[in-house]
């Protein structure tokens, strides 16, 4: 099994692998060694250099240091992966985690909102995630200063934290003390590996594994673009429950909440308006894993015919998958062979919404 981890991971760490196109190569190969051995050749039939392999002693390395810091990985395939974040096409192929596991089984709502929060919205984000948590709901935020701190500390010890860094690095260092209160009472989430700081690029991967865990997701204050509304159009393309709650039209903070619920947010202004809008939702999809919604397995081969015909429908302007099936009609998998061929050469870029682009 430490092997096969192993193996899995090297495939995750190998640059221009995504969430998406690890499932499409494991798919398609039936396992990561497979699809490890056959990248150079996919690579070439999509006009590219194969991307350069994440090294075996690298990936043993970071095993390693996951190990010391008493976190372990869970992998997609894993029956412990949160069920309704593996829904998402773009879920993380592995975690590192550390603490309870259970509470991604339970109702799961996220509060998110402001670093810079007033201390009325503080008061409410933290009494909110502590009426929730008293009726058996895990609270999941980013562990970020203002509202994610305030709702973390009202729903301890039901609670999940989400962050952008490895397991082992704080961000802000004045959460530390409620990082590891987390880690050891509730549940720690990270994507990246060991020791990787909390870059800028990493946080709208952190916010969507936020959305994807939660039924619904509940902004508490929010300016008009911020990681907040991010999380809140995530949670909508997941198809969960986007909840806002109001504030002054005279406060900045506000304005991104306000906005969402001109835009159709439900408005929230206690735990009973949350309650009210997620128990209708059969709880079977949270205590039962969905099955799995991705990208059907790619063809066994596209022809060069299918290859030149699909790259010359795309541009630098992303397009829907979609449209590309209608316009070339090409089938569903022979499409999404090509599109991982010129990814696989570092030709395409993916973007939110399914969309795709050529890199020139």
């Amino acid at each position: 099994m430490a092997d096969r981890d192993a193996t899995r991971l090297r495939l995750i760490r190998t640059g221009g692998i995504g969430p998406v196109t690890y499932r499409q190569l494991v798919a398609r190969f039936g396992s990561a060694e497979a699809a490890l051995e056959m990248l150079p050749t996919l690579a070439r039939r999509g006009g590219g250099a194969p991307p350069r392999l994440a090294e075996a002693g690298a990936v043993a390395r970071e095993m390693a240091a996951t190990q010391r810091l008493g976190a372990r990985y869970l992998f997609l395939d894993d029956p412990d992966y949160p069920p309704l974040l593996a829904e998402l096409d773009t879920a993380p192929p592995a975690l590192i985690v550390r603490g309870d596991l259970s509470l991604t089984r339970a109702m799961t709502v996220a509060i998110v909102g402001a670093r810079n929060a007033s201390a009325a919205a503080c008061r409410f984000a933290r009494t909110l995630g502590h009426d929730l948590a008293a009726e058996g709901v895990t609270i999941v935020s980013g562990l970020a200063r203002g509202i994610d701190t305030a709702a973390h500390v009202g729903a301890l010890p039901r609670t999940i934290g989400v962050i952008a860094s490895g397991v082992d690095v704080v961000f802000p260092p004045e959460n530390a003390a409620l990082q590891e209160q987390v880690a050891a009472d509730g549940l720690l989430i990270a994507e990246q590996p060991p020791g990787t700081q909390p870059l800028a690029r990493h946080f709208p991967s952190r916010n969507r594994i936020i959305a994807g865990l939660a039924l619904g997701t509940v902004v508490v204050e929010a300016a008009p673009r911020s990681g907040s509304l991010i999380t809140a159009r995530l949670a909508t393309e997941a198809g969960r429950e986007v909840m806002a709650v109001p504030g002054s039209p005279l406060d900045p903070r506000a304005q991104g909440c306000n906005l969402l619920i001109r835009e159709g947010a439900t408005l929230i202004q206690t735990a009973a308006d949350v309650l009210e809008q997620l128990r209708p939702i059969d709880p079977r999809s949270v205590l039962t894993p969905a099955p799995a919604y991705g990208n059907p397995p790619p063809a066994a081969d596209a022809s060069d015919a299918d290859r030149t015909r699909i790259t010359g429908l795309l541009g630098p302007v992303p397009v829907g998958v979609d449209e590309l099936i209608r316009q070339s009609h090409a089938a569903p998998a022979i499409l999404q062979t090509v599109l991982l061929e010129l990814e696989l050469a570092g030709r395409l870029e993916r973007h939110a919404g399914g969309r795709v682009s050529l890199t020139f």
